[in-house]
C-alpha cells in the first residue's frame, strides 16, 4: 500500500510539473537534467550514428538561408555564425520576426556578434577583428554548439570576399557602447 501511494505521488509530482511548466523538472534546466551530465555526449552520438547513421548536413547559399529568418511561421528559424547555420526555432521568442535577436536569423552575422554592431556589422567577413574578438566568435559559435535546445544542421557557403574590398569600418553606435 505505501508503495503504491508513494509511486503515484511520484507520478502526480513529474505529471504536474509537465502541465504546469511544460518541463517534467519543474523549469529547472541544468546540470542535474541534463542528461550529458550521466552519459558522455560521445557516447550517445555514437550510439545514435550507429543506429540512424550520419547526421545529414544541410548545405545553404546566403539567398537559401534567408528563407529561414523567422518571417514564414511554416519554416524553422536559422541562424549561421562562421559557416555553420543552427536552428534556433526553439528559441523563436528572441529570433522570430519583431523579436530582439531577429537581425541574427536567416544569416551568417558572425562579425555582428562581437562587434555589437547590429545595423552595419551583419555578416560573415571577420577581416580586421582582433584576436580577443575572434575569440568572442569562437565564444558563440560554442554556446550554439552546446545549447540544449539549439542544434546544427549545416553549413552556409560563401562567396570569397574579395581582397580588396573594403573591411566594415568600425561601428560608432554598437549595443553597450557610448555614443
Amino acid at each position: 500500500m505505501g508503495v503504491t501511494v508513494l509511486l503515484w505521488g511520484i507520478i502526480l509530482f513529474f505529471l504536474g510539473s509537465y502541465l504546469i511548466t511544460e518541463t517534467w523538472t519543474w523549469g529547472y534546466r541544468g546540470k542535474w537534467t541534463n542528461l550529458n551530465t550521466y552519459i558522455p555526449a560521445s557516447i550517445c552520438i555514437s550510439l545514435h550514428r550507429s543506429i540512424f547513421g550520419p547526421p545529414k548536413e544541410l548545405v545553404f547559399s546566403e539567398e537559401q538561408l534567408m528563407r529561414y529568418d523567422g518571417s514564414n511561421p511554416n519554416l524553422p528559424i536559422y541562424v549561421a555564425i562562421d559557416g555553420d547555420v543552427y536552428d534556433v526555432t526553439a528559441g523563436s521568442m528572441w529570433y522570430g520576426l519583431g523579436a530582439s535577436y531577429h537581425h541574427f536569423a536567416g544569416k551568417d552575422a558572425a562579425r555582428a556578434y562581437v562587434t555589437g554592431c547590429f545595423q552595419d556589422h551583419l555578416t560573415h567577413d571577420l577581416r580586421g577583428l582582433s584576436e580577443k574578438q575572434l575569440k568572442g566568435v569562437d565564444h558563440w559559435k560554442k554556446f550554439y554548439e552546446n545549447h540544449h535546445k539549439y542544434f546544427k544542421v549545416g553549413r552556409v557557403l560563401h562567396a570569397p570576399i574579395d581582397e580588396h574590398a573594403p573591411i566594415p569600418p568600425p561601428c560608432k553606435q554598437a549595443v553597450g557602447q557610448k555614443p
